[in-house]
C-alpha cells in the first residue's frame, strides 16, 4: 500500500480542488476499438474484465491472512466479505513471514497460503494475489525477510544477487498461486485467482527497474501463472503502463494491465471527529485525462484501482483514529467516492482494507502500532461495522445489474438544481443506464431538491414526476434505468436497487431510500397489471399509452407490493428505508433472508433450506425461497415457519441471541525480574562477539567503530542486548549511544549494574523518527581503573519500508555506535569490547510454528517464560496494578479458564488501564503473550492502543489460558503496570468452528 503520510497533502489537495462544470463532461479515456485480450478463462478489453466471456465489475476488498494467526477464522472473514457484497478478495503475501532464513520457507500452519486460497474459492470469491516481492503494507521491511537486510545488492533492481533471492521466494509462492488460478495449472488443480500482481508501488523507473520488472513478469509466466499480470502504481503517475498505451509521458512496462491506487478523502481531526464532505476525484471518464489522470493512462485496458481507501492506518502516539476513520471513510463516503469511481468507468476496484486485523508480534513497520484495524468494514475484533451494510447494498446492486460492467458515458442529463450533478453512463450492449447523483464539488453539500431530465432507453423522462428527489448533505444516489431485472423492465427508479432474484418463476426486488424521502419507481408492461398492496403504503398509476406503471411511496419501514399480469412474471416489490433494507441478505440458492446480524451461507438439500449465520440478539427470521424447500434450518437446528401474505415464510419463534459470557478477573499473578543481563556477573560467554564484519546498512557510523548493527549478527526482530567491557579512566564522564529502533523505539543502559536511564524516540508522528543519539552520565565507578561492564537493551520497533526503492529498509537497527566521552562530549578513544544477543536461535527458529515475528531477545523469551508450559511456581506472588517497578524488564504471569458457550463467536481482549484515554502518565511498555503468542505491544505513555483483541484459536475459549507480560520501565515512582483485565468486544451466536492453533508449550532446542 502507498505511503499515505507522505502523500496526504497531495491527496487532500486533489480531493479539495473544485471541479468545474466543463470537467464533468466525459472524456475519451478508453480506446473502444482496442482488441479483446484473452488469458484462458480471463479476458479483457478497454471496458472491463471478463470471466468466461462475461463482463464483470470486480468488487474487491483486501485481507491479509498473516494479520490473523488463527487459520480457521480466515473463513469467518471471507464469509463476511462475501455477505458484505464483495465478489473478490485481494490477498497480500509477506515474504518475510514465510522465510526466517535464506533458503528456508514455511507454508504450513498459520502460513498455509494454499488453505486460504482454497477457502476463498469455496466461499465463492474471486482472488487477486499480491505476492511481492515487495508489498509495503505497513510491514517491517515492507515484507522483505530479515535476512535480506544483509544483502549488499540494491533491492528492487536487476542486481543478480537480489534477483536470485527474489526467485527463491517466487518459485515457492508462484507454484501455489498457479495451482489456485482460475485457469488451472495443467495438472488437475484450479481455483479462483483471476489477477496477479508482480510488484507494488515501484516509483523508480530507471533501466535497472525496467529490467527487474521484465524479470518478474517472465518469472510469473515461467512458473505457470497464466492470468493477467499487473503492477500497482503508487498514485496516479502513469508508471508501468502496458506497451499498448499511446498516452504521452507514461512509463511503459511488461504488465498486462495498468493499476493504480489512491486514498483521498481527508483525515480525522485531533478531537477524534471525522472530517466529511470533501469532493470525490474523477480518475476516469470525467477527469482531466493524461498520464496522471488515473485510468486514462492506459486506454486499451480496463480501469483498475488496485487499492482505494477503505480506511487509513494509525501511528504511535496518535489520538486513536480507527473509529474516526471508520466513520470518515464509511457510510456516505462509500456512496460518493466508490460510486464516482464506478461512474468513471473504473470497473475493477479493491478497497484497502476490508479487514485489517492485527500486526501481531514484530510484524509492524515503524509507522504503525499493533492494531491494523484500519477503520475497515470488518473491525480488528471481526465486528461487521455499519459501513459494511452500505457495502452490501452497493455490492448487491452490482450483482443484480450485470449491465453495469463495461458502461461508457452517455449523453449529459439535465439536473434542475445547480448544486447537483449526475454522471450518466450506458451499456453499449443493452443500453442500460447508471446515474451517479451527488453534489457538485464547487457547491458543497447542501440539502437540495431536484429533478432529472434525460433521454432514457424507454423514452424521455423528467423524474420524479411527483415530489422532487432530495439530496441531503454529503451523500450520493446510485440510480439505474432502462434495465431488465429478472423478467421485469425497470424504466427508472429514484430508489436504489439492493437486490433482485427469481423464485419459482416470480421475481422479488428490493428497493430502498433514505428514511422519510419519497420514492418513485416506473416499470414497463404491455398491458395494465394488477397491483396489490400487501403491506405499508404506496400508490400506483398506469399510463396505457407508454405502458408505464408508476409507484409512489415514502421510505418508512417497509411497504410490499405484488404486481401480476401485464405480460410479465409476477413481482414482489419490497420498498424499504435504509435501516430496514440492511436487514436483508441475498443467499446463493434463490433465497432472500431477513433478520439475522449476518447470513453466512444457504444450502438447499432435498426439501430443506439450511441457513448459517450469526445473531447478536433475539431476532425474527423471514425467508423468501422456492416452494420445494418446505423446511428451514438455522445453524443446524430446525426452525418452524409459517406462510405470510407477502409470499415469505416467517419463523414462528425468534432466533435466539447469544448467552452472556462470564469473563474471569485476572488474579494470582506471579513475577520475576527479567533483565539479568544488566548485572555485572551475568554469563555472556555464549554471546556473539562484535567485530568488524561487513554490513549492508545504509546508515553511516563513525570511523573506527565496529559493526554493532543487530541484523549483521542474525537478529532482525524485537529486542536485542549488548554487553560491553571497557577500562575505567578519570575522564570517563558520559557514554554516547547512536541507535536505530524504529517507531517509538528505545534504549536502556546500565554500567556495573547501575541503571543510567533510557532514551525513547519521538512519538506522535505519522512518519516517525527511527534513529536517535542519546548520552548518559556515567557513575563515578566508571572513572576508576579496572574493567567495567556496560549493558544496553535496544527495543527495535520495526525496520523501515522501501517504498522509494532506496534501500531504506536497511537503515541500521540496534546500536550503531558507542563511545565513552570526556567532559564537553569529547570522544577520547576508550575502546569497548562488545558482545550481542538477540532472539534465541537467531535465524534458526526454535519455534517455527509461531515463526520469526513472534519473538525478540528478552531474557524471558530466550528461556521460555512466555510459553504456557513454563513452570513459574518458584516466582514470587504479585498483584496488578503494581506499586513499584525496577528498571529494566519485569515479567508477570497468570492463568485463567474460559467457558464461552458452545456455538458462540466472541472476541475477548486484554485491556490496560483506563481505556477511555489514549495514553497515561505512567511510563512503561509491555509485550503481551497469550498462550505463547506475542499479540502486541502496549506503550502506556505513548498509546493510542489500550485494548488488544486476541483471536480464538490463540485464546482457548473452552479451557485453560496463560498470559505473560514483559513490562519494561525506568523504575521511577508511578511508572508501573496499571490494571490488566479481560473484556468482551463482541459476542454473537453463530460463527465458524475454531480449533486451537498448534504450537509448542515449552521451549525446545534451536534448529
Amino acid at each position: 500500500m502507498i505511503d499515505r503520510t507522505r502523500l496526504i497533502a497531495l491527496a487532500l489537495a486533489t480531493a479539495l480542488t473544485p471541479v468545474t462544470a466543463a470537467a464533468q463532461v466525459a472524456r475519451p479515456t478508453q480506446n473502444l476499438a482496442a482488441p479483446v485480450k484473452t488469458f484462458g478463462r480471463v479476458s479483457y478489453d478497454a471496458r472491463s474484465l471478463m470471466i468466461d466471456g462475461k463482463r464483470q465489475v470486480i468488487w474487491s476488498s483486501e485481507f491479509h491472512p498473516f494479520r490473523l494467526p488463527s487459520p480457521d477464522l480466515w473463513r469467518d472473514i471471507l464469509q463476511k466479505m462475501k455477505a458484505s457484497g464483495f465478489n473478490t478478495v485481494a490477498l497480500y503475501f509477506d515474504w518475510g513471514y514465510h522465510s526466517p532464513k535464506q533458503g528456508v520457507y514455511d507454508f504450513t500452519g498459520i502460513r498455509d497460503v494454499e488453505r486460504v486460497l482454497a477457502m476463498a474459492q469455496e466461499e465463492g470469491l474471486y482472488v487477486i494475489t499480491r505476492a511481492g516481492p515487495y508489498v509495503n503494507a505497513e510491514l517491517s521491511r515492507g515484507g522483505f525477510p530479515g535476512w535480506l537486510v544483509n544483502q549488499k545488492a540494491r533491492a528492487r533492481t536487476d542486481d543478480p544477487a537480489y534477483l536470485a533471492a527474489v526467485d527463491e521466494w517466487l518459485t515457492h509462492v508462484n507454484a501455489i498461486i498457479a495451482r489456485h488460478q482460475i485457469n488451472g495449472d495443467g495438472k488437475g488443480h484450479s481455483g479462483s485467482v483471476i489477477l496477479h500482481q508482480i510488484e507494488n508501488e515501484l516509483a523508480l523507473t530507471t533501466p535497472a527497474q525496467r529490467r527487474y520488472m521484465d524479470h518478474l513478469y517472465a518469472k510469473a509466466r515461467a512458473d505457470g501463472i497464466t492470468v493477467p499480470l499487473f503492477h500497482n502504481d503508487q498514485g496516479r503517475n502513469g508508471y508501468w503502463v502496458p506497451e499498448s498505451s499511446t498516452v504521452a509521458n507514461v512509463v511503459k512496462g511488461p504488465g498486462d494491465l495498468y493499476a493504480f491506487d489512491g486514498y483521498p478523502g481527508g483525515t480525522c481531526t485531533v478531537a477524534g471527529k471525522p472530517t466529511r464532505g470533501v469532493a470525490a476525484p474523477d480518475w476516469g471518464f470525467y477527469g482531466p485525462g493524461g498520464a496522471k489522470g488515473g485510468a486514462s493512462a492506459s486506454p486499451d485496458t480496463p480501469a483498475f484501482l488496485a487499492e482505494f481507501g477503505g480506511g487509513w492506518f494509525d501511528y504511535w502516539g496518535s489520538n486513536g483514529g480507527y473509529e474516526c476513520n471508520a466513520v470518515q471513510r464509511g457510510k456516505r463516503f462509500q456512496r460518493v467516492f466508490y460510486g464516482t469511481n464506478l461512474a468513471n468507468g473504473i470497473d475493477i476496484q479493491s478497497f484497502y482494507m476490508g479487514y485489517g486485523g492485527t500486526s501481531w508480534g514484530w510484524l509492524p513497520a515503524p509507522v504503525v502500532f499493533t492494531s491494523y484495524d484500519y477503520g475497515a468494514a470488518i473491525s480488528e475484533a471481526r465486528e461487521v461495522r455499519s459501513k459494511a451494510d452500505e457495502m452490501k447494498q452497493l455490492g448487491g446492486l452490482i450483482a443484480a445489474v450485470p449491465d453495469l460492467a463495461g458502461m461508457v458515458p452517455a449523453a449529459p442529463v439535465q439536473v434542475s438544481s445547480p448544486n447537483v450533478q449526475a454522471h450518466h453512463n450506458r451499456s453499449p450492449e443493452s443500453d442500460a443506464r447508471f446515474l451517479m447523483v451527488t453534489h457538485k464539488p464547487s457547491n458543497g453539500q447542501t440539502d437540495d431538491r431536484f429533478t432529472i431530465t434525460a433521454d432514457l432507453p424507454d423514452g424521455r423522462y423528467t423524474f420524479p414526476q411527483a415530489e422532487p428527489m432530495r439530496l441531503n448533505g454529503f451523500d450520493a444516489k446510485w440510480l439505474v434505468a432502462g434495465v431488465n431485472v429478472g423478467g421485469q423492465r425497470l424504466v427508472y427508479s429514484t430508489s436504489e436497487l439492493q437486490t433482485a432474484l427469481t423464485i419459482d418463476r416470480s421475481d422479488v426486488m428490493l428497493l430502498y431510500g433514505r428514511v422519510g424521502e419519497t420514492g418513485e419507481t416506473v416499470l414497463r408492461y404491455t398491458s395494465a397489471p394488477t397491483v396489490t398492496l400487501l403491506e405499508g403504503t404506496a400508490t400506483s398509476a398506469f399510463d396505457a399509452a407508454k405502458g408505464d406503471l408508476r409507484l409512489d411511496y415514502t421510505h418508512a419501514g417497509r411497504a410490499v407490493v405484488r404486481i401480476t399480469g401485464g405480460g410479465r412474471p409476477a413481482l414482489t416489490l419490497i420498498l424499504a428505508d435504509e435501516a430496514e433494507a440492511v436487514r436483508y441478505w441475498r443467499g446463493s440458492d434463490a433465497v432472500l433472508v431477513r433478520g439475522p446480524a449476518l447470513l453466512r451461507s444457504t444450502k438447499a438439500t432435498g426439501g430443506t433450506l439450511a441457513l448459517t449465520g450469526d445473531t447478536a440478539e433475539t431476532t425474527p427470521l423471514e425467508v423468501w425461497a422456492p416452494a420445494t424447500l418446505r423446511s428451514v434450518q438455522w445453524n443446524g437446528t430446525a426452525v418452524a415457519t409459517k406462510a405470510t401474505v407477502i409470499g415469505s415464510r416467517t419463523a414462528t419463534a425468534a432466533l435466539p441471541g447469544p448467552a452472556p459470557v462470564v469473563i474471569p478477573a485476572l488474579t494470582n499473578w506471579r513475577t520475576a525480574q527479567g533483565s539479568p543481563e544488566a548485572t555485572p556477573g551475568f554469563d555472556d560467554t555464549s554471546w556473539q562477539a562484535i567485530d568488524g564484519r561487513g554490513s549492508a546498512t545504509t546508515t553511516a557510523k563513525p570511523d573506527g567503530q565496529p559493526n554493532l548493527t543487530m541484523d549483521s549478527y542474525g537478529f532482525h526482530d524485537g529486542d536485542v542486548w549488548y554487553r560491553g567491557r571497557f577500562t575505567g579512566t578519570p575522564d570517563a564522564k558520559q557514554i554516547a549511544l547512536f541507535y536505530g529502533a524504529g517507531g517509538s523505539g528505545m534504549v536502556q543502559v546500565w554500567v556495573d549494574g547501575q541503571f543510567l536511564g533510557q532514551n525513547e524516540l519521538p512519538s506522535g508522528l505519522p512518519r516517525p523518527i527511527t534513529t536517535g543519539l542519546a548520552r548518559f552520565d556515567l557513575p563515578a565507578s566508571a572513572q576508576s581503573s579496572g574493567e567495567h561492564v556496560v549493558s544496553v537493551m535496544v527495543r527495535n520497533n520495526g525496520h523501515n519500508w522501501d517504498l522509494d526503492s532506496d534501500d531504506y529498509h536497511k537503515e541500521a537497527r540496534g546500536l550503531i555506535s558507542a563511545s565513552i566521552e570526556a567532559p564537553g562530549g569529547r570522544n577520547f578513544g576508550v575502546p569497548i569490547a562488545w558482545k550481542i544477543q538477540g532472539k534465541l536461535g537467531g535465524e534458526d527458529l526454535p519455534d517455527p510454528a509461531r515463526g520469526p515475528a513472534n519473538n525478540g531477545g528478552q531474557y524471558g523469551e530466550r528461556v521460555g517464560w512466555h510459553l504456557p508450559g513454563f513452570d513459574d511456581k518458584a516466582w514470587a506472588a504479585a498483584t496488578i496494578p503494581a506499586t513499584t517497578a525496577t528498571p529494566g524488564t519485569t515479567w508477570y504471569r497468570t492463568r485463567f479458564d474460559l467457558a464461552v458457550p458452545k456455538g458462540q463467536d466472541t472476541t475477548i481482549a486484554l485491556a490496560f488501564g483506563d481505556t477511555t484515554t489514549p495514553r497515561s502518565v505512567a511510563r512503561y511498555r509491555a509485550l503481551l503473550f497469550v498462550n505463547g503468542w506475542n499479540m502486541g505491544q502496549f506503550i502506556a505513555h505513548v498509546g493510542p492502543q489500550r485494548v488488544f483483541p486476541i483471536p480464538e484459536g490463540i485464546l482457548n475459549h473452552h479451557g485453560a489460558n496463560t498470559v505473560a507480560l514483559a513490562v519494561t520501565s525506568d523504575g521511577a515512582p508511578g511508572d508501573t503496570i496499571e490494571q490488566v483485565r479481560l473484556v468482551t468486544m463482541r459476542n454473537v451466536k453463530g460463527g465458524v468452528p475454531v480449533r486451537m492453533v498448534a504450537a509448542p508449550d515449552r521451549l525446545g532446542p534451536a534448529k
